[in-house]
């Protein structure tokens, strides 16, 4: 495959070198779960669904789901892979981004199989400062926010609304032991830490997809199924994730609808009052 050039790692046709996807292949709203198995998870809920392509970590689904255009495209784990699949799917058309992942909280209140959608996160990675400097926030568009809460709303689902951790490391990182016990003092202080502050939960990948989308000018949020409590030691593996993934699906749906009708009233924004007009 020859690509433009070794600073532009695409076909003249457009085809991204790491997703293999180019524009047309991919809807403006694009779902991202990190892990791969976890789209056609996403997809079984639409109308419609085709897989675009599947190259290393990145599998990728189009389709629409109650008719509105839908793409759902996996990250892997961590910043990195999550940075270049932001990269390649603006080149591809998308705007629009909600990540769908799972958590780990660190709140007693925040109980396993409920669902966190996140207004911000802490910087815990390193992938967001090859991109800006660390006082940047990394904050979720705030349409992407009141859309995931009204999804969960409308679906009965229990939902916190907060601030999240986002690292680099499963391990030491979120302050769990590392081979044979290793630890240092700030890991053992990390929780603590981050619960004082109010924050709500970890996960790997937000402050990457919030850090970019908000240097570029799109919108992205999270939601989030709780599958560990760090305080009482509870964990189940796919606590909540249909949940997650109902909400995001019909998280898309409104903002589709909110986006017409800014375009119909001639607003750049939207806000509550639009829905009387």
């Amino acid at each position: 495959m020859r690509l433009k050039s070794a600073d532009t790692p695409e076909t003249e046709e457009g085809l991204q070198y790491h997703l293999m996807v180019k524009p047309g292949d991919v809807a403006p709203y694009v779902l991202l779960p990190g892990d791969p198995d976890r789209v056609p998870k996403i997809a079984k809920y639409w109308d419609e669904k085709r897989q675009v392509a599947r190259h290393r970590e990145y599998n990728t689904y189009t389709g629409k789901y109650k008719g509105v255009p839908i793409s759902a495209t996996s990250t892997g784990i961590g910043g990195p892979s999550t940075a270049i699949a932001v990269e390649e799917l603006l080149r591809a058309g998308a705007h629009t981004f909600i990540r769908v992942g799972t958590t780990g909280s660190i709140q007693k209140h925040v109980g396993v199989g409920d669902i966190v959608i996140t207004i911000g996160s802490v910087r815990l990675e390193g992938t967001s400062k090859q991109y800006v400097r660390t006082e940047y926030p990394a904050v979720a568009s705030y349409e992407v926010v009141l859309a995931l809460v009204e999804a969960a709303e409308s679906l009965g689902l229990k939902y916190h609304v907060g601030l999240t951790a986002s690292t680099d490391s499963f391990y030491t990182g979120q302050g769990r032991p590392g081979y044979k016990g290793y630890m240092q003092s700030w890991m053992k202080n990390l929780i603590p830490d981050l619960q004082a502050a109010r924050v709500l939960n970890f996960e790997m990948e937000s402050a990457t997809l919030f850090t970019l989308a908000n240097i570029y000018g799109v919108r992205a949020g999270m939601v989030c199924a709780v599958v560990a409590n760090r305080v009482t030691g509870e964990m189940i593996a796919g606590a909540g994730e249909e949940d997650a993934i109902r909400t995001a699906n019909e998280a898309v749906k409104i903002l589709y609808e909110w986006d017409q009708l800014k375009e119909k009233s001639n607003k750049k924004y939207f806000y509550p009052s639009l829905l009387k007009k």
